[in-house]
C-alpha cells in the first residue's frame, strides 16, 4: 500500500486527507511510477476550492506535475523502462507517493536534470518558454512588464526576457519579494501594494510605457494593465489568481486606451502536441545549460504538509517553485 493526500469535497485546505491508496498494476499504455516531487501550481488552489473547469470525481488526488522513477509498465509500453527518470504534467493526480500514469504524458529527462529541478520547472518553464517566444514574441527592443515577477512562473519568465535582451519591469506584492525579482532580471521592481503601478512604468520609461504585460493575476490588475502598455500594446493573460476582471464593453475599452491588444492564453493551445512538449523540454535544457535560467525551489514540503503548502501559496508568502515531497 500507498499513500496519497485526497479531498473529498470542495473547501479550504483543511480538505486534504492523508489516506492509503492501492494503485495497482499499470494497464497496457500506463506506467507505474514513483514521485520524487511533486510540484505546486496555483492551478490545485483553484481545483481544491471548486473555482476550475477541470470537472473532479470525489474522493479526489489532486496534482498535475511531477517527476520520478518508473516501476513497471504496461505490455504495450516500448518506450520507457523499469528504472527510467521521467517528468509529466497535465495528468492529475500527482499528490500520491506512487501512481499509474499514461505513457504518452511522460517525458524522459536527461541526465542534466535532476528530478526535484524537473518538477519545479518543467510546467512553470514551458510555460514561460510559450509566453515570451509564442504568445508574444518578445524582442530585444521591448519594454516588459511581468505580474508575480517574484513567483513560479513570473520568475523564469522574467529571466527568459532578460535573456532575450529586453527591458524587464517586476512587480511584486510586498518588499521582501523585491530582491528575488531584482534577481530574475527585472531592472525595476514595483511593489504594488505601496506604489501606483501605472504611474510607476510610465515614470520609469520615460512616458513610452511598455510592449507587453505578462498577467497572471486577473482582477483589478487587468485593468490597470491596460494603463501601463503602450498604443497597440499586447496584454498576455495566463492566469487569475485574484479573480476575473471587472466586466467592461472589451473592444470600446481597448481602442480607446490605445488599440490595444489583448489575449487569454492556456498552455494546451501552445504545447499540446507530443513534440512541442519534447521541444519545450529540450528548449528548458538548454537554457538551463546556457546559464539564462536559474531557477528557485524557494520552498519544500512534506507531501503530508500539502493543506500548509496551499495556505502558504494561497497567502503569497512562496517565492519561486513549490516542491512537495511524498
Amino acid at each position: 500500500m500507498t499513500h496519497a493526500a485526497r479531498i473529498s469535497r470542495f473547501g479550504d485546505p483543511d480538505v486534504f486527507e492523508w489516506t492509503e491508496i492501492d494503485v495497482g498494476a499499470p494497464g497496457a499504455r500506463e506506467v507505474r511510477l514513483r514521485h520524487s516531487a511533486i510540484g505546486l501550481n496555483y492551478a490545485d488552489v483553484y481545483m481544491r476550492s471548486g473555482n476550475h473547469s477541470a470537472p473532479l470525481k470525489f474522493p479526489a488526488i489532486l496534482g498535475v506535475e511531477a517527476a520520478g522513477t518508473v516501476e513497471e509498465v504496461g505490455s504495450a509500453v516500448s518506450e520507457f523502462a523499469r528504472g527510467d527518470r521521467v517528468a509529466y504534467f497535465g495528468a492529475l493526480g500527482a499528490y500520491a507517493q506512487v501512481r499509474l500514469v499514461p505513457a504518452e504524458r511522460l517525458l524522459k529527462l536527461p541526465a542534466a536534470l535532476d528530478e526535484r529541478m524537473a518538477a519545479a520547472i518543467l510546467l512553470k518553464g514551458i510555460t514561460a518558454r510559450y509566453l515570451c517566444r509564442q504568445a508574444y514574441p518578445v524582442q530585444s527592443s521591448d519594454i516588459v512588464l511581468i505580474h508575480a515577477a517574484a513567483g513560479g512562473v513570473g520568475s523564469l519568465l522574467a529571466q527568459w526576457c532578460a535573456a532575450l535582451g529586453a527591458s524587464v519591469i517586476g512587480t511584486v506584492g510586498s518588499e521582501a519579494k523585491r530582491d528575488a525579482a531584482s534577481a530574475n532580471g527585472c531592472r525595476h521592481v514595483i511593489v504594488t501594494t505601496r506604489e501606483p503601478l501605472a504611474e510607476r512604468v510610465a515614470a520609469l520609461t520615460a512616458g513610452a510605457k511598455a510592449s507587453v504585460v505578462f498577467d497572471p493575476l486577473g482582477g483589478d490588475a487587468t485593468l490597470v494593465s491596460l494603463d501601463c502598455l503602450r498604443p497597440r500594446g499586447w496584454l498576455v493573460m495566463f492566469g487569475r489568481t485574484a479573480g476575473y476582471p471587472r466586466p467592461i464593453a472589451p473592444f470600446e475599452h481597448l481602442m480607446q486606451k490605445g488599440s490595444l491588444i489583448a489575449t487569454m492564453t492556456q498552455l494546451s493551445d501552445f504545447a499540446g502536441t507530443r513534440s512541442s512538449l519534447e521541444e519545450g523540454l529540450r528548449n528548458l535544457v538548454t537554457a538551463l545549460e546556457q546559464g539564462h535560467l536559474r531557477p528557485l525551489i524557494g520552498q519544500q514540503y512534506p507531501l503530508q504538509q500539502v493543506a500548509q503548502a496551499h495556505r502558504d501559496l494561497e497567502a503569497r508568502r512562496t517565492v519561486g517553485s513549490t516542491l512537495l515531497i511524498p
